[in-house]
């Protein structure tokens, strides 16, 4: 094993959850190529600049980009999740927030005129905010610090927007019957997500929360009087808890091709911080 490759049990997880090779003339070996996805998301090279050890750049990148369309890690990461969650290792005190991530100028060039293809985005999750041409990648992670689901958007948009559909992306299925695991025992956020729509959709869906609530929510609420409601309820001790989903985008930053964003497509950089985050649950279980 050499530097930013999997370790032997790594590579005994993740193996089986790797497509098998159909008929035709033998492909590359799985776990090199594999090897030489992880380095290139480690380091943030150029494929083209892959060492020549994990074999042709053009095969890795290849073989990396259909996995990012066919949703081959999103599938290997929800199986790894199963397992944990029915051996009773999933923290369900689930905390969200986004970290803004600054795109390389040849992320940009994406090259396309009239539109998206399949999935992918029209604005391939790229947007103007302070810092330039940004890409902001929204989690929501276990009470263990462990990536539950990842929503991408442009760097401007704001986070408020963006929590209902993330929760919505928590999908861990069953190892045996019954329907996905899609709903935490309690919620954390910061005061970005404390929003009155928010918090009703939360009560309706059962999810206990522990939200700060802006100081001009408490002038408007106190400002209406008895028609302004009850203050909204806030432990702070659960509170003190929140700095583990910014342990987890530490980990994650960790990448430097995720740190920085060099991918042209939402959908390929989507799949490295999902293959990014399939390591880190590979290393905890």
């Amino acid at each position: 094993m050499r530097r930013h490759e999997l370790t032997g049990s790594e590579w005994e997880l993740l193996a089986p959850l790797i497509p098998s090779a159909g008929r035709g003339r033998p492909r590359a070996e799985d776990r090199r190529v594999v090897n030489g996805m992880v380095y290139k998301i480690r380091t943030g090279v150029s494929w083209r600049d892959l060492p020549e050890r994990y074999g042709p750049w053009k095969s890795v990148y290849t073989r990396f980009r259909r996995y990012a369309i066919d949703g081959v890690f999103t599938q290997a990461l929800q199986q790894i999740q199963a397992q944990a969650d029915a051996a009773g290792d999933i923290d369900w005190l689930v905390q969200i927030d986004s970290t803004i991530v600054r795109a390389h100028q040849h992320s940009a060039a994406t090259g396309r005129k009239g539109g998206s293809i399949g999935d992918e985005p029209d604005d391939h999750a790229l947007g103007r905010s302070r810092g330039g041409l940004t890409t902001k990648i929204h989690l929501a992670c276990d009470g263990r610090g462990r990536p539950l689901a990842i929503l991408l958007t442009p760097g401007q948009r704001h986070d408020g927007v963006c929590a209902q559909p993330l929760l919505e992306r928590i999908r861990v299925p069953r190892t045996g019957q019954g329907r996905p695991r899609c709903r935490p025992n309690h919620m954390i956020a910061d005061k970005a997500y404390s929003s009155r729509g928010f918090r009703v959709y939360l009560r309706r869906r059962g999810i206990g929360h522990t939200i700060p609530e802006k100081n001009d929510q408490k002038q408007h609420r106190r400002n209406r009087g008895r028609r302004g409601g009850r203050p909204a309820g806030f432990d702070l001790e659960i509170y003190r808890r929140r700095n583990t989903v910014e342990r987890c985008f530490n980990q994650l930053k960790g990448f430097r091709g995720i740190a920085t964003r060099y991918e042209k497509t939402a959908t390929s950089y989507e799949a490295a911080v999902t293959l990014a985050s399939l390591l880190l649950w590979a290393r905890s279980v």
